[in-house]
């Protein structure tokens, strides 16, 4: 482990020649800045996650002309062990998390398939969140720590592009988002949170899968295999 995990796992995004790089976020000193900010943390005690290598995970997943889809997570789950630097994406030993169980069963996946979201990232999901860290037991302890200006960036990166994508948002946080978007490139399917907490209940049912693969298909690109199993 260095002294400054976080900034190190930066330099080895940098030379991988990434092509999201274009970000300003990572030429107008941001990426510097978010680095620092973290690693002071870490040097405070905090036990950041994910581990500094799964940092920039979905990025480097998903490259910008891989992209077909999109999906916008808050930030990684707060207990160690439990996620891979893919939004919503869990690897953990226990029960997968209430919203990512909300989320498969929408997608009809089978309970043993797990909750690793990685064959859907290689599919060009790009699977997103607003902060690419979090402290151990302190969920949306990094959401304002600069992170969310590469997620802006990133959206609004991917709604230049010319190839069809459809975004995918879920709940109020990810809705905001959807002013970055041209629409009249590129489609957005709106439901509820997935979380068992969101009173509404408007996620189950919603069918943001199977619109998203119709609205692919209709554009002209292969659909995503969603179900895990």
């Amino acid at each position: 482990m260095t002294d400054r995990p976080v900034a190190t796992a930066l330099s080895t995004f940098r030379a991988s020649g990434s092509p999201w790089l274009d970000l300003p976020f990572f030429s107008n000193g941001g990426a510097e800045a978010v680095a620092d900010t973290i690693d002071r943390r870490i040097a405070a005690g905090a036990n950041v996650l994910p581990s500094a290598d799964l940092i920039f995970r979905a990025l480097a997943e998903t490259p910008p002309p891989a992209v077909k889809a999109v999906i916008l997570g808050q930030d990684p789950y707060p207990t160690p062990g439990d996620a891979n630097g893919l939004a919503f994406s869990y690897v953990g030993g226990g029960r997968l998390p209430a919203s990512l169980r909300v989320i498969l069963a929408e997608a009809g996946s089978q309970r043993a398939a797990g909750g690793d979201l990685t064959p859907w990232a290689r599919q060009g999901v790009l699977l997103l969140n607003s902060a690419l860290t979090v402290e151990a037991g302190k969920a949306g302890a990094h959401l304002r720590s600069g992170w969310s200006a590469l997620t802006d960036e990133a959206v609004a990166a991917v709604s230049a592009r010319r190839e069809p994508t459809v975004f995918l948002l879920w709940g109020v946080q990810a809705r905001a988002r959807a002013a970055l978007i041209d629409t009249t490139r590129h489609g957005i399917i709106e439901s509820g949170h997935p979380s068992p907490l969101n009173r509404a209940r408007d996620f189950p049912g919603s069918d943001p899968f199977g619109r998203a693969n119709a609205w692919l298909e209709a554009h002209g690109r292969d659909p995503i295999t969603w179900r895990l199993g």
